[in-house]
């Protein structure tokens, strides 16, 4: 179950480094693709305020990769549901506030990794 968890923490991890890449580098590209709900007109507008949340995103990837290079059981065990937490509560904050499939995308794998964390 170990192995399992630590393959969920590293999905999670990936998804917001993609996250970071296209809010900090292609968010005037890809991100028009990705966010379909703003007005075209905006993405360059707010390539500043989309490039801020990328790197907030690279900080939950960096923390959920940072869980899996931990050898202390503990440890690991602690800053995993940490991040996993982080990321579950904004994923959450997003699907109430953005759109509702954020849920699916962001929250629910890291509420999977939690449980998976806790159980192994």
């Amino acid at each position: 179950m170990e192995i399992i968890a630590k393959i969920v923490i590293g999905i999670v991890a990936l998804e917001h480094l993609y996250i970071l890449w296209i809010e900090m580098f292609a968010w005037e590209t890809i991100g028009k693709k990705t966010f379909r709900a703003l007005p075209g007109h905006l993405f360059q507008e707010t390539k500043t305020l989309a490039a801020n949340q990328g790197l907030y995103n690279g900080f939950l990837a960096a923390g959920l990769i940072w869980s899996l290079l931990i050898s202390d059981p503990g440890w690991q065990c602690n800053v995993a549901l940490f991040f996993l937490g982080c990321v579950a509560v904004a994923g959450i904050f997003g699907a109430v506030t953005a759109a509702k499939s954020i849920f699916y995308k962001q929250a629910l794998p890291a509420l999977i990794g939690i449980i998976l964390v806790l159980i192994s």
